[in-house]
């Protein structure tokens, strides 16, 4: 074959970055194990090992919007959560189309006293309870490994 036959490979398609920067709220869930502090992690939508995270919530304060997110994404059930952000992380919002944004992430800590074997989003997501040592080898976000770091 010629080098005039070949097929002509199309250029890798770049993913849209976005500029402006994007406020999301992260619930923190802890509870004491066997052998000590846990930290629930849940997946993303393309199957990352992240908090239970949303947006802020019209008629709802940030805290209880954290909150309800923990119930959505995690089946967190009865607990009690930090009334101001313990920590803010900066990272990139993933969406499912493969773009990106700079986001701002507020984490509000969660003790978590009871889970449900189902809830909103099980079919969806999985969940699990590790240590934190474990959960800083799980999640791949900068920010977040130096928060779990501070557990």
């Amino acid at each position: 074959m010629s080098i005039l036959n070949r097929p002509v490979k199309a250029p890798a398609e770049k993913k849209k970055r976005h500029t402006k920067e994007v406020k999301q709220l992260a619930a923190l869930c802890t509870r004491k194990g066997k052998s000590g502090r846990e930290v629930l992690l849940v997946t993303s939508s393309n199957g990352r090992w992240i908090l239970p995270k949303g947006w802020p919530m019209d008629g709802k304060s940030d805290r209880d919007a954290a909150l309800q997110e923990a119930w959505e994404e995690a089946g967190v059930q009865k607990a009690k959560a930090s009334k101001q952000p313990v920590a803010q992380y900066q990272g990139d919002k993933r969406y499912d189309d493969g773009s990106t944004a700079p986001c701002s992430t507020d984490v509000f800590a969660v003790k978590v006293k009871e889970t449900r074997k189902s809830w909103p989003e099980s079919d969806r997501r999985e969940r699990i309870w590790v240590s934190p040592k474990k959960a800083i080898r799980l999640v791949d976000d900068p920010g977040l490994i130096e928060i779990l770091k501070d557990l």
